[in-house]
């Protein structure tokens, strides 16, 4: 016996009801919305932090008392650009207590990046940047880098890097200088470290 269509039809509104309500999320998007809205802003934060860190990012402990409550994050990006201006100042979030702005472009491919509190892990593919920063953790800095590859690491005062670049650059502020020809260099003063052809280990007294 055929089904009436009344019948038919208040069974698929039911049906179209029920699915709406188990499958929807509390703030009315759909699975695949909030999909994409996390990998873009994924990939914000990734081009942002790429950029900062390079220019500004210096390990030390006023860069413990910016970073101390820090939440854990990790993230990738098979390729990423990045140009732009950054400013901030004396706000109660982690990475924008302390005074910085600055501008930086770059582009590269793969970038894998982890964080939680004073702590940092990044590995990176090709890529190369530019730019130039001022902050009260590490003064002022011009420079332009080329990476094959690199990774690197960081707790506290104290980071270390693995890779083969050809960074080139001069950094100075009140408390000590540095520069660095081909990915070689020296930090003298309130950061001391030593760099050799993209690979490096430097360790900020304050």
């Amino acid at each position: 016996m055929d089904t009436p269509p009344f019948l038919c039809l208040t069974l698929s509104v039911l049906s179209v009801s029920f699915c709406s309500l188990v499958f929807r999320p509390s703030n009315g998007c759909s699975p695949a919305v909030k999909l994409r809205e996390k990998l873009i802003q994924s990939k914000l934060l990734v081009l942002n932090m790429a950029g900062k860190d390079v220019f500004s990012g210096d390990p030390g402990v006023l860069k413990v008392i910016d970073t101390y409550d820090r939440r854990g994050k990790a993230f990738t990006s098979g390729t990423y650009s990045h140009a732009g201006t950054y400013a901030d100042a004396f706000e109660n979030e982690p990475g924008k207590r302390l005074p910085k702005a600055g501008a930086v472009a770059g582009a590269g491919v793969g970038l894998a990046r982890a964080e939680w509190s004073v702590f940092q892990a990044e590995a990176k593919g090709p890529n190369a940047s530019a730019g130039a920063g001022a902050s009260l953790a590490s003064g002022a800095k011009a420079f332009a880098n080329a990476e094959l590859a690199s990774a690197s690491a960081s707790a506290g005062p104290v980071k270390a890097k693995i890779g083969l670049g050809l960074g080139t650059g001069v950094g100075i502020s009140l408390t000590h200088v540095e520069a660095k020809v081909l990915g070689t260099g020296i930090s003298f003063g309130r950061k001391m470290g030593v760099s050799l052809f993209g690979s490096s280990l430097e360790f900020s007294l304050w």
